[in-house]
């Protein structure tokens, strides 16, 4: 097997290689067999890296340990599902990933547009199997998952194996990883047509077109994968958080902040034909921020419970990195007389300005988390003392330009493109202000004196009650047209203008949210040491530690703690957490217990036994409003998919336009 696996990544990488010097020679001379040689290449490079994974994945799951992938990331009573996850749990494995996913994407590309874009599609073809060509020499010579382990003379098994990470071994993270790399390698798809597009000097904004929904798409993935990681440290880390400006978090977010940019920014050029330049340089800063991403979890560089130890893989990212920057930065230069803007803005208030004010805002907040995140590795490179970057910098920071964005979430589709006037300013603004008004005041004469929370829950009401108002518009008039419900009508309403009100949809999950996050000014906390039948209390809830147990499974052993939840005197419940120890990895986990409510989540660790073992240590934790962080993402989610569904004015446009051709050619048929 690990032969196969060997043999089927060098080989890929030969071709891909090829790939890369067919399609550049051939898009020169324009000579159409290097070009659909080229186009073959991506897909036998595609199938040697699905055998070469298709490998992989056999030995893990049969846990060949010959391998010394396998022996450091499985064990025998390792569960299936966790045995497949190794396929990204080490260094090797999740490089290999990477490849698979690019290869799979790059052939995507081609063979849907195998009779368009052919003066571009060369460089398309050439920039993917640059990347591709990139992951499989680390496949091959940094980073081999086949590499047969060496234990002693002529032996070359062990019994049994490491095991998984035991932090990994969580359903969410059998999808996290995925999630996120098929936004990190979507990207790649943009930014090779926007490479394509400079090469060939194309004046139009074919590329955007073209790519639109594939970043939507992409842009999901990413969402998903960072919330997925967000669930996945609140259920397991222990520590009652979902996000804690770790580096390989910040490295997530980074490429998410810069193609939200580019989404909205993107609507500019379609409709102004503005911000070309910019588009350009977003769509470039976010590939190279998913690269930039992929080296932090992997070089070692940063210390952090998602990273991969310590690695010199690190100098293969720099130079690629380097250098396709560099590049980059020379076509954009060399090319700016094809990106001059067909329009210029007229006015500070309007739709134009509004999505520039929010491009620099999320620019600037992907700037600040860049700089805190490298900090600590530039402050010991200069002065040899690693000064570290905690939460405390990163929200100082990030919060205001958190509720600025909030606002303009709420503002920006209002205002009308070239200017808006005054008197529609104040029709649009005026019951909104003043509702988000009384809310702020009623929150503080209850009690509530953090300011930017008040801020939060004012402007998410002021936001959602601008939302509301436009679908409740909409559906009016087309139910007084149609005689329709208003639920009836707003359906309609948005399947006449799926990307406009699906965005909407997305505007609303970001208020909900905004909600969670906010629900963060009021976390409650406290870690005792208790006897049985001690009692803990926080807040309005009482804790009583019922019994602590003990078991053991096939690949872990586990202390249980029974703690009984009671509110204002009313037995709510009983909390079970957990502390495991996986004897084959030799480390420790926690299994938190969560009662989860739209209001607030009672969230227990069990933490161990205390040094004489007479008492349980636990971590308690009362986190209001956290539910809505993960309704935002489905209710995001709804949204994005809703943007993705053909408008029905544009489709019965298309259709009458066919419908007009067939009947201009219907005589010349007879």
């Amino acid at each position: 097997m690990e032969n196969l696996g060997s043999l089927a990544v060098l080989i890929a990488l030969c071709i891909s290689a090829f790939a890369v010097a067919a399609s550049i020679v051939g898009g020169i001379k324009r000579n159409s067999f290097l070009i659909h040689s080229a186009e073959r290449a991506v897909y036998s490079v595609c199938v040697l890296v699905t055998v070469a994974s298709g490998a992989l994945v056999v030995a893990l799951l049969t846990s060949d340990f010959r391998l010394g992938y396998v022996a450091e990331n499985t064990n025998q009573t390792l569960p299936v599902l966790y045995k497949f996850a190794a396929w990204w749990g080490g260094q090797g494995g999740s490089l290999l990933l990477w490849s698979w996913l690019l290869s799979c994407y790059a052939s995507v590309v081609v063979f849907t547009n195998r009779r368009k874009h052919r003066r571009i599609m060369p460089y398309v073809t050439a920039t993917l199997m640059i990347t591709e060509t990139f992951f499989l020499i680390m496949n091959n010579f940094a980073a081999s998952p086949f590499k047969v382990l060496a234990v002693g003379r002529g032996v070359t098994s062990v019994p049994d194996g490491n095991g998984l990470n035991p932090l990994l071994q969580y359903p969410a993270m059998a999808i996290h990883p995925p999630m996120l790399y098929l936004g990190y390698v979507g990207f790649a798809v943009p930014f090779a047509f926007a490479i394509g597009s400079l090469i060939t000097r194309q004046p139009g904004d074919d590329w955007i077109f073209t790519t639109r929904r594939w970043s939507i798409v992409t842009w999901l993935f990413q969402s998903t994968g960072i919330i997925l990681g967000a669930g996945w440290a609140y259920a397991v880390l222990g520590w009652g958080g979902y996000w804690g400006w770790d580096p390989v978090e910040n490295a997530s977010f980074l490429p998410w902040l810069t193609a939200t940019a580019f989404l909205h920014s993107v609507m500019m050029q379609e409709k102004k034909g503005m911000m070309k330049v910019w588009n350009m340089v977003l769509i470039s800063a976010t590939f190279f921020l998913c690269i930039f991403g992929t080296f932090l979890t992997r070089s070692g560089v940063v210390s952090s419970v998602h990273a991969f130890a310590q690695s010199s893989i690190g100098r293969y990212f720099v130079v690629f990195l380097a250098v396709g920057i560099a590049a980059t930065i020379y076509l954009i230069f060399d090319r700016l007389d094809y990106l001059k803007p067909e329009a210029r803005l007229e006015s500070v208030i309007s739709r134009e300005s509004s999505f520039m004010f929010n491009n620099l805002i999320l620019v600037a907040s992907c700037f600040a988390i860049l700089w805190g995140t490298l900090f600590p590795v530039i402050s010991e490179a200069f002065t040899g003392e690693k000064i570290s970057v905690g939460p405390p910098f990163f929200n100082k920071i990030n919060v205001p330009i958190g509720l600025f964005l909030l606002f303009l979430t709420g503002v920006g589709p209002l205002f009308a493109w070239r200017r808006t006037s005054l008197e529609s300013l104040r029709r649009n603004f005026e019951w909104p202000v003043i509702a988000s008004a009384l809310l702020g005041a009623g929150l503080f004469a209850a009690g509530i004196r953090n300011f930017y929370a008040l801020m939060s829950f004012s402007l998410c009401l002021f936001v959602l009650w601008l939302i509301v108002v436009e679908f409740w518009k909409g559906a009016r008039s087309i139910s007084k047209r149609t005689g329709r419900n208003l639920l009836a009508s707003a359906v309609e309403l948005t399947h006449r203008n799926t990307r406009r009100y699906g965005g909407y949809i997305v505007h609303v999950a970001i208020v909900l949210m905004f909600i969670g996050f906010t629900g963060q000014a009021f976390n409650q906390d406290t870690t005792q040491e208790v006897k049985l039948g001690d009692h803990i209390h926080l807040g309005h809830y009482d804790l009583r530690v019922a019994a602590v147990n003990h078991g053991e499974e096939a690949n872990y052993t586990w202390d249980r703690a029974t703690v009984e939840v009671s509110k204002d005197g009313a037995l709510l419940g009983s909390l079970t957490p957990e502390r495991r120890f996986f004897p084959a990895s030799n480390q420790g986990t926690s299994e938190v217990a969560i009662r989860r409510r739209l209001n607030e989540d009672v969230y227990l660790n069990f933490a161990g036994m205390s040094e004489d073992g007479q008492r349980a240590i636990i971590q308690a934790y009362i986190n209001p409003l956290v539910s809505w962080v993960w309704i935002g993402y489905w209710v995001l989610l709804a949204g994005t998919l809703i943007c993705l569904v053909p408008s029905k004015v544009k489709l019965q446009y298309a259709r009458t336009q066919v419908i007009g051709v067939s009947e201009k050619y219907a005589p010349l048929e007879k």
